[in-house]
């Protein structure tokens, strides 16, 4: 693996582990001051403090328990791709205590070894049915992200 490579795996490391903590500040500490992180279910948050916000209010209100390992991390210094395996537990109503699992994988826009922008990869309609999502919810959800 390159320098940049190496680089960016750490950078990702600082980022997953800090998310899973909770620790909101240190994970949009990773980020450009005004980078972006767009999740696959909540959406686009930009800025520091929105990234933040997002780790808190959105992530950690709905699931606990936390674990993000990423491998196979290649960059150029400029953009850098890594695959994943993320789960947690959840605390969404009617799936609370839940297990939840899915790979997936991330890309990111680099800018002075911090991250401009945070986009990622996975299969969201298996998410929504190992929560225990009825089907009419799920086809619901997958229809509005068609569109």
């Amino acid at each position: 693996m390159n320098d940049a490579g190496r680089a960016f795996e750490k950078l990702l490391a600082r980022m997953t582990s800090a998310i899973c903590r909770g620790a909101a500040g240190s994970a949009a500490e990773c980020f450009t001051a005004d980078g972006i992180y767009h999740d696959g279910f909540y959406g686009e948050f930009a800025g520091r403090e929105a990234i933040a916000r997002m780790i808190t209010d959105f992530f950690h209100r709905d699931a606990q328990d936390f674990e993000w390992r990423v491998s196979d991390a290649c960059s150029d210094g400029r953009v850098g791709y890594a695959r994943y395996e993320f789960s947690y537990r959840s605390r969404i109503k009617g799936s609370e205590g839940r297990r939840i699992g899915f790979p997936g994988i991330s890309f990111c826009e680099l800018e002075n070894g911090r991250i401009r922008r945070y986009a990622e990869v996975f299969e969201r309609a298996p998410v929504l049915a190992q929560l225990g999502f009825a089907d009419e919810r799920i086809l619901k959800a997958v229809k509005r992200w068609v569109e």
